[in-house]
């Protein structure tokens, strides 16, 4: 498996981003520059930016036009985003294995582009005609004319799709059909891509692409993910780009801290809304998912410390070696509460199969959730009716039979943890 970014590098909002920061490049030279105008990015982040092109050029870029100095900035604010992304990525322990430039389609005049149209012209999915006007009212751009159209109906999309604009450049489908390709050549014959809330309209297009120029040997699973919104003080913390007042995932981490959001990410369904409340997060109660996990499997090691008394020379950072553990016959284990978690137990492996088969990782935060709910029950339970403790002094054999469950219990929320990339803690306060 490859895990691939995609970098939109290329086209108007990579403009505006540049203009933006040649915008905090007057101002690093001390120009007034009063509120940001219509249409450039407030965000502060770009200040760095402005300062970097003031020590890079000094004044020299003030002599320039647009035209002069846009690719020249372009680059430097694209390199300064891609740090702070990976930045991002690193501090929540996300890696990729490529960073591949949408600029790098448009290079060579479009080389990639034209050669992917190429190939769908050569299998006789190019033709030129006419679409029909979209239903409803007709978007400001519509141009009844004349146009290079790739035959996605003929792959279960909806309508045929333009492959050019009226000015002969590029749409952004045609260079999302050679990105694919590209993909395709480099041997991915089974491709996931993951798209924000507002591209499901893509879906069809893409997976039609894929399925024609690979002659159907190509396999693409889209996952949508929503929009999160976050919480404070049961109020949701308003946003906007036009004032440049905005939360960053970096502050979210710097808050809460990296286990809380992946966990919190990844035990919901991609497609579906999550609200992110930062009081739930930082609580330590069962209504704060990830401290509920990992507080089951530091109770899971407090008991094995103190499974001591009776079973002298146990290790619980070893446990799982300790044949005492791995041998026992389990037959004192009768209750029902024992019985319940051994079945628990039982379903990880095809939870974990399952999850891996759908890309739905939620699957195995949900089990893990609910595997640490059945331990704190059965501890809580031991609580007030002594026969039920863990550790039961008189009575080796049930107290070996109880901490390999234990045992078995903390391996597995380690493994589940350990699969979402979240710490398993031996000890919490």
């Amino acid at each position: 498996m490859t895990r691939e970014y995609y970098i939109n590098d290329a086209g108007a909002q990579v403009d505006v981003l540049a203009r933006s920061a040649f915008l905090r490049y007057t101002q690093a030279l001390g120009q007034d520059i009063g509120e940001i105008p219509e249409g450039l990015y407030p965000g502060q982040y770009l200040i760095p930016v402005g300062e970097k092109l003031k020590d890079q050029f000094g004044n020299a870029l003030l002599d320039k036009s647009q035209q002069e100095w846009l690719p020249i900035v372009k680059p430097i604010a694209i390199e300064a985003m891609m740090a702070l992304i990976k930045s991002d990525l690193a501090e929540l322990n996300i890696q990729h294995d490529v960073f591949f430039s949408e600029q790098s389609l448009h290079a060579d005049n479009g080389a990639k582009i034209s050669q992917a149209i190429e190939t769908l012209r050569a299998q006789g999915h190019i033709y030129r005609g006419r679409l029909d006007p979209p239903k409803g009212k007709l978007p400001d751009d519509w141009e009844d004319r004349d146009q290079t159209l790739f035959r996605a109906t003929q792959f279960g999309d909806d309508v045929d799709r333009a492959l050019e604009k009226s000015d002969g450049s590029f749409t952004y489908f045609a260079a999302d059909i050679a990105y694919h390709k590209d993909k395709f050549d480099r041997g991915f014959t089974h491709q996931i891509d993951v798209l924000g809330a507002d591209h499901g309209g893509y879906i069809k297009r893409l997976k039609a692409a894929l399925k024609a120029m690979s002659d159907g040997k190509g396999q693409l699973d889209v996952k949508i993910c929503q929009l999160v919104k976050l919480l404070r003080e049961g109020q949701e913390v308003k946003m906007s780009k036009r004032a440049g007042t905005f939360v960053t995932l970096r502050d979210v981490v710097d808050e809460v801290g990296v286990d809380a959001v992946r966990f919190m990410m990844l035990m919901r369904k991609n497609d579906a809304p999550l609200e992110f409340d930062f009081a739930k997060v930082t609580e330590q109660s069962k209504d704060n998912p990830v401290f509920y996990v990992q507080y089951g499997h530091a109770r899971t090691h407090s008991l094995l410390r103190q499974a001591q008394n009776v079973l002298p020379g146990i290790d619980s950072a070893s446990f799982l070696s300790d044949s005492r553990i791995t041998q026992a016959p389990l037959t004192k284990l009768k209750e029902a509460e024992e019985i319940g978690l051994m079945g628990k137990l039982a379903q990880y492996p095809r939870i974990v199969q399952g999850a891996a088969q759908a890309h739905e990782p939620h699957r195995i935060a949900f089990y893990l959730y609910e595997l640490a709910s059945l331990l704190h029950q059965y501890w809580a339970q031991g609580k007030v009716a002594p026969h039920l403790k863990v550790i039961q002094e008189g009575d080796r054999e049930l107290t070996t039979d109880r901490i390999a469950l234990i045992a078995a219990i903390s391996a597995t929320l380690k493994s589940g943890l350990l699969i979402l990339g979240v710490s398993a803690p031996l000890e919490m306060r």
